[in-house]
């Protein structure tokens, strides 16, 4: 790798279905990296809020009530990629969904130079997952998480951290619907995971151990991806 493509930002991909900890591990990315997370629904917020020609426009589509456009989230990326805080990199999280906006997000890309360094999938056995995520519940008052297996609470209902009792669960968060959810996955991400692995920037890790893990094994993969 040349020294002017070293100095090129890295731009790193995360996929995994819902449940499979990639806030999570993005957060901790960045904290290791100084890298930036960007998800699509952050970005569209961000434009939207600071006025910008993208956002103006996908504020127009979304009062609507449509979807906004690949063009526009592209144009909207763009415009984040070129400020000062993702000069380490960026961590894309939600986007590119399909084969086509990850063919629109490499010619983006190469209009600077810039790449894909790595897109990193998080692979999950999907029983487990349902069992993870249908038991995910959080304190209502700080928000802190819990789970009916992997972490209860010291006092049943009751937040080891604020000591609320308002125990909240997301409506969606079931076994019915996180296995429908986990299929529209599987089938939407499978075409991308075949685009990057033909690309050879495709990495796989086991997503169902430890948090900790995970994100030692994400560190090794992001620490070549970036040399």
């Amino acid at each position: 790798m040349g020294a002017d493509t070293m100095t090129r930002p890295a731009v790193l991909i995360l996929l995994g279905p819902p449940g499979a900890g990639k806030g999570t591990q993005a957060r901790m990315l960045q904290d290791r990296f100084g890298l930036v997370q960007l998800s699509t629904g952050d970005l569209l917020r961000a434009a939207v809020a600071t006025g910008t020609e993208a956002g103006r426009a996908a504020q127009s589509v979304m009062a609507a009530g449509g979807l906004v456009s690949d063009e526009i989230v592209l144009a909207i990326l763009k415009d984040r990629l070129a400020e000062p805080d993702t000069a380490k990199g960026v961590i894309l999280d939600g986007f590119p969904r399909t084969n086509v906006q990850a063919q629109a997000l490499d010619a983006l890309l190469a209009q600077s130079g810039q790449q894909i360094n790595a897109a990193i999938s998080l692979e999950v056995d999907d029983a487990e997952m349902v069992a993870r995520v249908a038991g995910r519940y959080t304190c209502g008052t700080c928000g802190e998480g819990y789970h009916d297996s992997y972490k209860v609470p010291a006092i049943a209902d009751t937040c080891d951290k604020c000591g609320g009792t308002d125990m909240k669960r997301r409506a969606d968060d079931n076994a019915a619907t996180v296995g429908q959810r986990l299929g529209a996955y599987h089938a939407q991400t499978a075409p991308l995971i075949a685009y990057y692995e033909e690309q050879g920037t495709l990495q796989r890790i086991d997503a169902m151990g430890e948090i900790g893990q995970i994100a030692e094994g994400l560190s090794a993969i992001v620490q070549r991806a970036v040399a």
